[in-house]
């Protein structure tokens, strides 16, 4: 394309880009007075910087099933599902009637309660590489207890990371970190290369206390990881003693147990957060005995892990109804399928508009992207992309649903097919409407 054409585009897509974002302006009134007013006591009216998007975020007032409700009395169907955390929908009566048993019970008891063994249970019986678990409010201090507990095993003190991971709000390490990261010694590595995460791992081999990995990339765009790069990690870690973390906080929904028991690959270490609490504040982190026992309270020099919420008895109670009760593994595999299913509708209906999009990730966990060659490594949106998916997020909202602004999308137990095929007809709708912009 020559510098007058694209520059024609570009003019296109602002235009089309304006137009679109001064209609969502006027179908939001309050949600954006609720906006501006908020920021007066909280920087940009936000206190969780993923929920921000271009030009405002919509609030919300009521979820029901897949489906919201904004505070201008618009219904969505949710296919964002609350960061994969929002996996039983909203207001399941299950859920919701555990959780009614607990606060009348007494919610802050400052001592065990009957809940955690039985969801400690249920995780260990799950999750291949768990044979013991210890709770934690987030995946966030997840991961950061099971860092802490690899270099207490180990003795050393790196960590390995990957180009463009994010593995909780103090660990972030797309574009090398920033500064409110926790202060580890940390080492980065390339997602899907084999060779290049080799030569890491043999400079580093005793130092390395811990590799920590997303089996499928979440907040980079949905990546799977390469079985046989997985394959090749488990084998030089066991190698030279470093312990494999897998951050299964989101992907743990792939299988009954977990997108490591699908892959046939088992870690050391195993981080779960998400929906694993029912839709409450949850963290968890297990694995192997001899690594867990560095916990147990009766051995000598045994290492703290304190959180006054570790087992709240909201999230234990509803963690235990909903792993129990509702996500049993014949529906874990069942969700899978729908997932996978869906993706392919979706990529189905981007081929044949003849667009420059896909959609990645794995099971009911997925990524849009605008660009249509294979991805297998997290990279940059330019200006141009990143306008697009804005583009198409405002629209697809004006057509009554809900993902995140950057293309990750994730279903929930409630939402059915018709939901999804009515998904699929409004993003044919979108791309038809801007075929201009989107067709490669």
């Amino acid at each position: 394309m020559n510098t007058t054409a694209a520059s024609h585009g570009d003019n296109r897509l602002k235009n089309a880009l304006a137009h679109v974002t001064e209609q969502f302006q006027s179908a939001n009134p309050v949600s954006f007075d609720r906006w501006q007013a908020a920021h007066d006591v909280m920087p940009g009216g936000n206190t969780r910087t993923v929920l921000h998007y271009d030009p405002f975020p919509v609030a919300m007032v009521k979820g029901e099933g897949a489906y919201l409700t904004d505070m201008d009395g618009h219904t969505y169907v949710d296919f964002l599902s609350e960061y994969s955390a929002g996996l039983y929908g909203h207001s399941n009566p299950v859920i919701k009637a555990a959780l009614i048993e607990a606060i009348e019970g007494g919610t802050v008891l400052g001592a065990p309660n009957r809940w955690e063994a039985g969801l400690a249970g249920l995780v260990c019986e799950r999750f291949p590489s768990i044979d013991q678990v210890r709770f934690t409010n987030s995946g966030t201090e997840a991961n950061l207890m099971a860092l802490g507990a690899a270099r207490g095993f180990t003795k050393r003190e790196k960590i390995m990371v990957f180009d463009g991971a994010y593995h909780g709000g103090v660990l972030y390490f797309a574009h090398g970190g920033t500064p409110v990261n926790v202060p580890f010694d940390v080492v980065f590595a390339p997602y899907n290369n084999t060779q290049g995460t080799m030569d890491v791992i043999e400079a580093n081999k005793h130092e390395l206390a811990a590799v920590l990995i997303e089996p499928m990339m979440g907040a980079g765009g949905c990546l799977m990881a390469d079985p046989e790069f997985l394959g090749a990690l488990r084998d030089a870690t066991q190698k030279h003693g470093i312990i494999l973390i897998f951050d299964e906080v989101m992907t743990s929904r792939s299988a009954p147990g977990g997108l490591q028991q699908r892959l046939g690959v088992i870690p050391d270490l195993t981080t779960l957060g998400k929906y694993l609490g029912g839709g409450s504040s949850f963290g968890g982190f297990g694995g192997r005995h001899d690594i867990m026992s560095q916990f147990d309270p009766n051995s000598p020099n045994a290492l703290p892990h304190a959180g006054t919420f570790n087992n709240n008895v909201m999230s234990m109670a509803a963690g235990s109804a909903g792993l129990g009760q509702i996500f049993t593994p014949e529906v874990a595999d069942a969700f899978y399928t729908q997932g996978e299913a869906f993706k392919n509708q979706l990529n189905a209906v981007m081929q044949r508009r003849g667009a420059n999009m896909q959609v990645t990730g794995v099971g009911t966990i997925l990524g849009l992207h605008m660009r249509s060659d294979p991805i297998h490594i997290p990279y940059d949106e330019d200006a141009r992309a990143h306008d697009l998916q804005t583009l198409v997020h405002l629209e697809m909202m004006m057509r009554g649903f809900t993902y995140a602004q950057r293309g990750y999308m994730s279903l929930s137990l409630p939402i059915t097919t018709d939901d999804q095929d009515n998904f699929a007809g409004a993003l044919d709708d979108v791309i038809s409407v801007h075929s201009d912009l989107l067709n490669g």
